[in-house]
């Protein structure tokens, strides 16, 4: 959501059109009835960018009649499309008939080969105008306060509910009653393309998140203290008692946002499961440890906007590697001082550092993501200010 709010400003200032306030989509899994207002702070989302680019609420009468006439265009631009598509493909449909509406706008922009001024224009939208409504700002730093009373605690991102099981078709440690559920749930939605899917390959592909048990092993592996704190950021997770018992066994200080708060918190952010993310989205910004057990495009977001914050420590964990060594430790083939040393050593310089993103031309999802890693918007630890 952010990303794709980002790269329409940047879009909309270059073709030098007027941007009205994204719709959220209502119609996915979560079924989410949240507007962008109840999300973000929309008049500072406005006058921040007001310099930049004209952003109205909503149309003006005489277009918002054209609309309703039916008289407008709308399409999905192409996925990962260089500034050049938008100038001469987009443009001239503006022009043609006055409003233009793009109806998917995720990833619809080049990670790389942009004009400074449009990536850094990106950063600014992310990093400076998408503030989060001052409810959501305020209960977040609570959260943060109630942790931080405590001592250092690592937000872990868990992406292990039913939704994107069934979507990855991820099925590793669920009964077959489970998995049959998951398989169900997959061909239910009619926009979910993929339906036959091998878990057992795309698992050792590295294609799927790790799972609770899996990923106990791995932070003990790391060395993280069974101690710590560790703030669960994430819906429910799919058979959330059985598989999080050997978690919360080696862990015992789990936390989440429903047991620091009371729910009468919470009362106003129940079933707007956005709003409820962007609760998660900041506490993962503040924490001493991020690690996300999927590079889904929150973990991706949150991780950009940690390098933004002083390359703050994102543990970026090689699933195709550990899923393997994990196999390896658990039919004894490795030792667990074996198994540790390795994963320690393999994610050693894998904790969000300063680097330069990856580049592959032709194809752009394989390549570094821009905003998990937006280096021209970074100030690098050993330049002068």
């Amino acid at each position: 959501m952010r990303a794709a709010i980002c790269d329409m400003v940047a879009i909309a200032r270059f073709l030098n059109v007027t941007l009205i306030v994204p719709e959220l989509d209502k119609a996915s899994f979560w079924a989410d009835p949240s507007e962008f207002q109840d999300i973000f702070d929309i008049d500072h989302f406005i006058a921040s960018l007001r310099d930049e680019v004209r952003i109205l609420k909503e149309l003006p009468p005489r277009l918002k009649t054209r609309v309703g006439l039916g008289m407008f265009y709308s399409l999905p631009p192409v996925s990962w499309s260089n500034i050049s598509y938008y100038l001469h493909q987009i443009l001239p449909l503006v022009q043609k008939h006055k409003v233009v509406h793009l109806n998917k706008t995720d990833a619809r922009l080049a990670n790389n080969g942009l004009p400074l001024e449009i990536q850094k224009l990106r950063c600014r939208v992310n990093f400076n105008a998408l503030r989060f409504t001052s409810q959501i700002e305020e209960l977040g730093r609570r959260v943060v306060r109630i942790l931080r009373e405590k001592g250092p605690f690592l937000v872990l991102h868990l992406r292990y509910e039913m939704d994107m099981l069934a979507f990855s078709g991820c099925t590793h440690g669920c009964n077959d009653k489970e998995a049959e559920e998951l398989t169900r749930m997959r061909y239910a939605y009619p926009w979910w393309k993929e339906k036959i899917i091998d878990s057992k390959v795309k698992r050792r592909e590295g294609l799927c998140p790790l799972t609770p048990e899996e990923t106990a092993l791995i932070l003990s592996a790391l060395g993280i203290d069974r101690n710590v704190q560790i703030y669960i950021a994430a819906g429910q997770i799919y058979g959330e008692e059985r598989r999080m018992a050997t978690l919360a066994a080696a862990f015992p200080n789990l936390v989440r946002k429903e047991t620091l708060l009371e729910p009468s918190d919470l009362r106003f952010f129940q079933n707007h499961t956005s709003q409820m993310a962007a609760l998660d989205y900041l506490v993962s910004l503040e924490s001493d440890i991020f690690v996300p057990t999927y590079d889904g495009n929150m973990a991706k977001v949150v991780e950009g906007h940690r390098r933004f914050l002083g390359f703050k420590k994102t543990i970026q964990l090689d699933r195709r590697l550990l899923v393997n060594l994990v196999d390896e430790y658990k039919n004894g083939s490795l030792s667990w001082d074996e198994f540790s040393s390795t994963v320690k050593e393999a994610h050693a310089y894998r904790v969000g550092s300063p680097s330069r993103r990856v580049v592959i031309p032709d194809r752009p999802k394989e390549e570094d993501y821009f905003y998990s890693n937006p280096h021209e918007c970074l100030q690098l630890l050993d330049e002068p200010l």
